[in-house]
């Protein structure tokens, strides 16, 4: 409601695949330029929910060629080494276009971000600092290594 945007959800024991599918033909046809799949809750040691992703990635490209044009992986900061492993595994599975690093506004620097672009070469797309509607920015490497390391010049 505070960001003005349509949403699209299911019956909680609809299937994930059928709701992206409807999500799909609802852009389609209200013209949105984009579309924001959240399948919130997969954990990469889950093996039917990685292949529920699979399924929601089949089900969209047919609904509309081409897509998904981004699959992002959204990861809490303080998620550390496990962080890279889930990575990996998401990647393996679905091939990742970026990341999403959230909860930075915390302790948790994120260090796992340097692990994780060196590991699998998905570039960081966003960065989030909070949880208002302004608090998800780019992501700017030179300005990330400068909040993680303030005092290296």
């Amino acid at each position: 409601e505070r960001l003005g945007i349509e949403v699209v959800a299911g019956a909680p024991s609809a299937d994930p695949a059928a709701v992206a599918h409807d999500a799909v033909r609802r852009a389609v046809a209200g013209g949105f330029r984009h579309l924001l799949v959240d399948t919130a809750g997969r954990q990469h040691t889950r093996h039917n929910l990685m292949q529920e992703l699979l399924k929601i990635r089949r089900v969209i490209g047919k609904a509309l060629p081409g897509a998904p044009h981004e699959t992002l992986l959204v990861m809490d900061a303080p998620t550390g080494m496990n962080g890279i492993a889930q990575a990996r595994e998401f990647h393996a599975a679905i091939g990742l276009t970026g990341i999403v690093v959230t909860k930075l506004d915390g302790s948790a620097r994120g260090g796992v971000v340097v692990a994780i672009r060196r590991e699998i070469g998905v570039p960081i797309r966003f960065v989030g600092m909070g949880e208002q509607i302004g608090d998800l920015d780019l992501f700017v490497a030179e300005d990330y290594a400068a909040a993680l390391l303030p005092d290296a010049e």
